[in-house]
This record gives C-alpha cells, sequence and structure tokens, in this order.
C-alpha cells in the first residue's frame, strides 16, 4: 500500500478547482494575509496559495517565524485557513518574539500532492516571495531574514524537511507529523524526486513523529507505509550524525492527536537556545552536550554518557526535561503539567453580554472558560468543548491541527441575570490538565 503521505494522483487540469478559498477568518491586525494565483511557468507552484501571518501586538522587532503546515488534500489544506489563529501556537510565537505564519494551498482533492509538498516546485520560492510582501504589509521587513521554525503534517511534513534539506542555514528546528521527504531513491516511490543531506541540516534539530497505526503497530491499510518512511529518514540523517528523534504517538494514526503538547515544548527549547539575540543575525549551534538517548521505538531515555547501546542509532533528545516529557508522550501522551495558565484579561460588560481576552497556557493550551456570577459558577464556555482527535480545547481541532472554523468567540450572554440587579462577574481560564486560572 502506498503511503498517502508522499502519493497522490496526478491530474493535467485544474479546471474542478473553485479559488479562491472564501471561507476563513478576516486578516485584520495584528493577522495579514497574501495570496498567489497559480503559475504556468516551469518549476513555480501550479497551484494558488494564501500566507496568513499573526504578529504579537507590540513587538518591536520580529526574532523569527513558526510556519504551521497543513497536509494535502483539500480539507487539509482548507484547515490551513485558521491556522495562523492558534492561541496554543501564538502562546509559543509570543514567548519568542516570534510571528506565526499558515499557509493554504489551494489544491483540488486528487491533484498531486507533490507540486507543493516538494519545495523544489515552486513553494519554497512562494514562501519566501510571502514574508517579503508580508513584512511590508505588516511594518516588519524583518520578517524575510530571520529563522524559521517549521511544524508539518504528512505531506506538511514532506514540506518542512525538504526545506531543512534546501534551507538549513534558515531552520532552527522542524517537527515532522507523518510525513518526511524521501532520501533514497526507491522503485515504488518513482514518481519522489530525492533530497540530499548537507553537513548543515545535520545541525538543524528534527522529530519525526508518526502514529503507532501508521506501520508501527499496525502493519496494514492507508497508512501502513508512513513508519518505513520514518525509519528510513531517521536511519540515514542519525547515522550521519544528525540531530534527529523520533516520538511515536501512541494513541493515534494519522490524526495529529495530542502531539502539540509535545511538539511545542520541543520546539521551545530548540527556539531558546538556536535563535538569536539580535533579529536577522545567524543561528545558534545546538549544544548537544546535554543531549539524552533512547532506543529506536524505546520508552526510555537517559543521559547520553549513560547510553549504553550504539548512539549512532540512538534517537536524540536535547535536554532532561524534554527526554522526561517525551517519555510520557510515548506511553500515553499525558504530559504533566504543574502550572496554571494565564488569567484573561480585559473582561467587559455590556448588558447581559460578556467578552474577555486570554492567552493560551504554553504547556497545556485552553480547555475552557468557567463563568461566574456574584461568586457562583453559572457556565463554562464552551459548553461542551469538544475535540475528536485528543484533548477537548476551546479552540476545537481540525485534521491538520488547526483550530475548527468559525472560529470560537471568547463571549458570553447571561440570559438568567436578574433585571436591574448589578451583578460582579469573573472569567477563569481552564488548561487541558485540568489547572485553573487566578
Amino acid at each position: 500500500m502506498r503511503c498517502i503521505v508522499l502519493f497522490f494522483a496526478l491530474v493535467t487540469s485544474l479546471s474542478a478547482q473553485q479559488a479562491p478559498y472564501d471561507v476563513f477568518p478576516p486578516a485584520e491586525a495584528p493577522y495579514y494575509r497574501v495570496r498567489y494565483e497559480a503559475s504556468t511557468k516551469p518549476g513555480e507552484l501550479i497551484f494558488p496559495v494564501n500566507y496568513t501571518i499573526w504578529v504579537p501586538p507590540g513587538v518591536q522587532a520580529v526574532r523569527g517565524v513558526i510556519v504551521h503546515q497543513h497536509g494535502c488534500g483539500e480539507g487539509s489544506c482548507k484547515s490551513g485557513l485558521t491556522g495562523a489563529f492558534d492561541l496554543h501556537w501564538q502562546a509559543l510565537a509570543k514567548k519568542h518574539d516570534c510571528a506565526l505564519l499558515a499557509p493554504s494551498y489551494e489544491q483540488p482533492e486528487k491533484a498531486d500532492c507533490q507540486m507543493w509538498c516538494d519545495p523544489r516546485n515552486g513553494s519554497s520560492a512562494a514562501f519566501q516571495k510571502c514574508l517579503v510582501d508580508l513584512g511590508a504589509k505588516s511594518g516588519h521587513p524583518e520578517l524575510s531574514k530571520v529563522p524559521w521554525a517549521l511544524w508539518g503534517h504528512s505531506g506538511g511534513g514532506h514540506w518542512a524537511g525538504g526545506m531543512v534539506l534546501m534551507h538549513p542555514e534558515r531552520v532552527a528546528a522542524a517537527w515532522l507529523r507523518s510525513g518526511v521527504p524521501l532520501l533514497k531513491a526507491n522503485p515504488d516511490r518513482s514518481t519522489i524526486k530525492t533530497h540530499a543531506i548537507s553537513a548543515a541540516a545535520l545541525g538543524v534539530p528534527m522529530m519525526c513523529n508518526p502514529g503507532t497505526k501508521e506501520g508501527v503497530t499496525v502493519k496494514e491499510g492507508r497508512f501502513a507505509g508512513v513508519w518505513p518512511a520514518n525509519e528510513d529518514f531517521f536511519t540515514t540523517v542519525r547515522g550521519k550524525g544528525g540531530l534527529i528523534g523520533v516520538a511515536v504517538d501512541p494513541l493515534t494514526s494519522h490524526e495529529c492527536g495530542n502531539q502539540r503538547y509535545m511538539a511545542i515544548a520541543w520546539l521551545d527549547v530548540c527556539l531558546s537556545t538556536r535563535l538569536p539575540k539580535n533579529s536577522g543575525d545567524p543561528l545558534n549551534a545546538m549544544p548537544t552536550g546535554g543531549a539524552w538517548l533512547a532506543p529506536l521505538l524505546g520508552t526510555e531515555a537517559v543521559p547520553a554518557a549513560k547510553f549504553a547501546g550504539d548512539k549512532i542509532k540512538a534517537l536524540w533528545l536535547p535536554n532532561e526535561a524534554i527526554a522526561k516529557s517525551w517519555m510520557h508522550y510515548v506511553q500515553d501522551t499525558a504530559i504533566p503539567d504543574r502550572t496554571p495558565p494565564p488569567a484573561p484579561t480585559n473582561l467587559h460588560v455590556k448588558g447581559n453580554d460578556l467578552t474577555w481576552e486570554a492567552d493560551a497556557d504554553l504547556e497545556s493550551g485552553l480547555a475552557h472558560f468557567i463563568i461566574e456570577r456574584d461568586g457562583q459558577q453559572i457556565a463554562t464556555v464552551p459548553e461542551k468543548p469538544t475535540n475528536p482527535f485528543g484533548r477537548p480545547i476551546f479552540q476545537g481541532l481540525q485534521y491538520s491541527d488547526t483550530p475548527s472554523n468559525p472560529l470560537v468567540k471568547m463571549a458570553f450572554t447571561d440570559t438568567k441575570s436578574e433585571s436591574g440587579k448589578k451583578h460582579v462577574y469573573r472569567v477563569i481560564a481552564v488548561n487541558t490538565t485540568g489547572l485553573k486560572s487566578r
């Protein structure tokens, strides 16, 4: 069975495509958007594409760009329209003075995904062009020069890994969920071009993150080819000394599940170490002295000095904190969190209508809000948070790890308040481990 991450039928016409994708949140500051039409020139991007970016309000100089890249297929492409609005990913970006960017390729359902998820087919050039144009729109021209932290799902993982191999000097780190680029020629993947690995690419931290049902424990089916591709990529890169790990999601197939709680923590460590102090300076080298190692498909990690096996075959973890989170993640994805989320701010009451603002908890995101009137809980928002792929979260979750569309609002209408009586309201944030804010 060929892996959906890498193979899609080639179509010769885009006539079935309805462009542009027109159901997405408006891009008003601090959000900015550009859209490019499809090109008919050889080597350029054959699909239209939207790029939406969020710039943390008040940031003086952006230090990097975190890219949240959806996967293949029309549904995943449309889900990319809300990627920049994700409060949890914004918390990571805000901590590091980074912008959060989400592409949305307008790929027809049965079109060849390789025409965008291989960066050499025009998507690398379009991405770099958007940073120039979004820099002009947002007043942050440095966007075109700062480093990138890349997260990608499925074909987006193929794209993110390909960008590492093409532009290692620009990539601070890359998280590859269920998709990797091809390094070795394979007759079963003859339509996909291979990449070469440079010495510079070996210094970029990367994490492969397949679901266990994608060929690890489930050997047949639509996604069974994901693990062999990940294993080949990991073995080749690690065998050359690359800083690469593997975190198998123990609960899922191709859906993203609870991976964000591990991915954001891992990227946080990489960005803390690699981003230069001054915007636009070269990336710092990733230190290796505090690394931990674990056997491939193992569940226990130890400091590198204490690892008894072949270190060049062991998966690489940057430090003790990440190693401990990784050990929880590969067991059941239940990474512990002992710190409460930030308290909501700017609560306004107009008649019976309440609105407020809130940042997500960096470690565990946002599950819901508790509404109190006169010291008594009267509601939660949303009433029943949902997520078909993992922990219930405030914004909901689509297949490619992006908020539900339309976006959930931080608002509540108190229909049972006493007319003419003055009430005192409080709003409390709750993260996905159940911890409450002030």
